[in-house]
C-alpha cells in the first residue's frame, strides 16, 4: 500500500544510492531570475547543454518593477538580472517569457495556469515555493542553485526521499474562511516547523472543497512549516482547471491523461509518517502577529504572552504587547499578490469588499496580479473598473513586495496587511512590520484603514 507521494517519488527514481539519495528524474524545471546565472555559468564551464531543453521554463519575476514594464529597468541590479537571464536562454535554446510576454508573470501562477504543471509529475525551481504546484496532483520542491545545474545538465537530481505526513482537515470551512486563514491556521498549530522533513499531502472534505486556486495557496504555504512540499491528490476539481489550458494535452491525448491522473490517489490503506486531523469549523479569518507565518492568531483574538526571548523579541520589532486586540490596530500599507494570493480569485475576493466603497486615504495600496493572464481577467471581468471606483490601482504583474526585491518597499516601522507568505524582519522592507492576511482580510484593512474582520463587511 502507498502514499500518493510514494507512488509519484518511485516512479521517477533512476537510481538509489545506497545509504544515500535517490537519483530522481524532473519532468519540469522552472527558472528565474535570480538563482539561475550561476547554473548556466556551470553549464557554460563545463561545455555541456542541458539534456533536455523542452522541460525548462524560464521567465523573471522577482526582481521586476511592477510599473512600466516596457520601459528600461532603472534598477541597475534587477536590469543585470533580467537581461542575464534573456541571454542565457537565447545562448542554449530555452522557453524564454520574457518581461511584458502576455504569458508571463511569477512563475508559481504561471506553471498552472499554462498547464504546464500536471499530475504526476516531479517539478523542480530554484525557489522555496515551488510547492505550490504540488496542489495539482505533483511533487513539487524548491532546490539550491547547484540543483538548478545538475537538472539543467541530466535532468535528475540527487534527492533524500522525504517521510510522507497527511493533514485531513474535515467539515466546510465558515463564511468568510479562506484557504489562506485555513493554511496559517495549521502553521498556528503545527509552527513553523511541524513539518520538517516530511511530504504533505492534504485530504478531507475541507480541502476536496476548496478550488484550484485555493489549493496552489495551501500548497504553496507548505514551505512555511518545514515541510519539503504539499500536495493534493487530482479529482474533477484538477481536471476542470487544466482542461483547455495552453501547455495541456489536448484531444485523444487528453482522455488519456485524465485516466492515467484518475488513478493518483493514496491507497486506501497506505500508512503515513505522520498523521494530523482538524477540523473546518474551529477556523476562524487569521492574522499574524510576529514574525514568522507560524505566530498566527483568530482575528478576533487577543495576542498572546510571549512563551520564549525569541516570542518577545518579535512582539518588540512588531511594535505589540501581549493582551492586545489585532482588531482596530492601523493599517499604513496593503499588499495583494505573491505566488501565494496573486490569482485572479484573490482579485475577485478583494474587489467583492471593495465595491462600493472607498479606500482609506490613510492606506497604500499595492494591488498587483500573478501574471498576464490573471491582469488580462481582471480587465475583462470588470474588476479593474470596480477597483478604479474604490481608489485603487492595478499594477503590472510580478512578485512585488512580497520580499521588496523591487521599487516596492514598506517603509520602516509601517504596517503592511500582506497577503504574501513571509512576514519575517524586512522581509517587505527594512523595519518594515508584516501582518499576513487573506484577500478579504487585506481589502476589509485597506477600506477601513484598521485590522477589521471581514466577516462583518460581506
Amino acid at each position: 500500500m502507498k502514499t500518493l507521494f510514494d507512488k509519484i517519488w518511485d516512479a521517477h527514481v533512476v537510481q538509489h544510492v545506497a545509504d544515500g539519495p535517490d537519483q530522481l528524474y524532473i519532468d519540469r524545471l522552472y527558472c528565474h531570475e535570480v538563482t539561475s546565472p550561476q547554473a548556466f555559468e556551470g553549464l557554460r564551464q563545463r561545455g555541456i547543454r542541458p539534456f533536455r531543453p523542452e522541460r525548462i521554463t524560464c521567465m523573471p519575476d522577482h526582481n521586476i518593477p511592477t510599473l512600466n514594464q516596457d520601459q528600461p529597468i532603472a534598477d541597475p541590479v534587477g536590469r543585470k538580472q533580467v537581461e542575464t537571464l534573456a541571454r542565457n536562454t537565447r545562448e542554449f535554446g530555452l522557453t524564454h517569457y520574457a518581461l511584458c510576454d502576455e504569458r508571463s508573470g511569477i512563475v508559481h501562477v504561471v506553471g498552472p495556469e499554462r498547464g504546464l504543471t500536471q499530475p504526476g509529475m516531479t517539478i523542480v525551481c530554484g525557489d522555496s515555493h515551488t510547492s505550490t504546484h504540488g496542489a495539482v496532483g505533483a511533487v513539487a520542491f524548491g532546490i539550491g542553485t547547484s540543483e538548478v545545474e545538475q537538472v539543467m545538465a541530466a535532468q535528475c537530481i540527487l534527492q533524500a526521499k522525504p517521510r510522507t505526513m497527511r493533514i485531513t482537515v474535515d467539515g466546510t470551512l465558515g463564511r468568510g474562511v479562506t484557504a489562506k486563514d485555513l493554511a496559517l491556521y495549521i502553521m498556528s498549530q503545527l509552527t513553523t516547523s511541524g513539518a520538517t522533513g516530511h511530504f504533505i499531502e492534504y485530504a478531507g472534505e475541507a480541502v476536496r472543497r476548496l478550488t484550484m486556486e485555493g489549493r496552489l495557496t495551501l500548497c504553496n504555504l507548505s514551505i512555511e512549516m518545514g515541510a519539503r512540499g504539499g500536495m493534493v491528490a487530482p479529482d474533477e476539481v484538477t481536471f476542470n482547471y487544466l482542461k483547455g489550458r495552453p501547455e495541456a494535452p489536448q484531444g485523444k491525448a487528453w482522455d488519456e491523461a485524465v485516466a492515467r491522473w484518475q488513478e493518483l490517489r493514496s491507497d486506501d490503506n497506505a500508512v503515513f509518517d505522520k498523521e494530523v486531523h482538524f477540523s473546518a469549523s474551529d477556523i476562524a479569518p487569521m492574522v499574524t502577529y510576529g514574525t514568522n507565518p507560524g505566530m498566527g492568531i483568530a482575528i478576533s483574538e487577543s495576542i498572546p504572552a510571549a512563551k520564549t526571548e525569541s516570542d518577545q523579541k518579535a512582539l518588540d520589532y512588531m511594535q505589540f504587547k501581549a493582551g492586545e486586540q489585532m482588531l482596530g490596530k492601523t493599517v499604513d500599507y496593503v499588499f495583494l499578490g505573491a505566488c501565494t494570493n496573486g490569482r485572479i480569485e484573490d482579485f475577485r475576493a478583494f474587489a467583492s469588499i471593495a465595491k462600493g466603497r472607498k479606500k482609506a486615504d490613510s492606506v497604500v495600496a499595492w494591488l498587483v496580479p500573478g501574471s498576464w493572464q490573471v491582469l488580462r481577467q481582471v480587465k475583462e471581468e470588470g474588476i479593474e473598473s470596480i477597483l478604479n471606483e474604490a481608489g485603487f490601482e492595478v499594477r503590472q504583474p510580478g512578485c512585488s513586495a512580497c520580499l521588496a526585491m523591487n521599487d516596492d518597499k514598506v517603509p520602516a516601522g509601517k504596517l503592511c496587511v500582506s497577503t504574501s507568505n513571509r512576514n519575517f524582519e524586512g522581509r517587505q522592507g527594512a523595519g518594515a512590520r508584516t501582518v499576513l492576511a487573506s484577500p478579504l482580510t487585506a481589502a476589509a484593512a485597506a477600506v477601513t484603514g484598521i485590522i477589521t474582520d471581514p466577516r462583518t463587511m460581506l
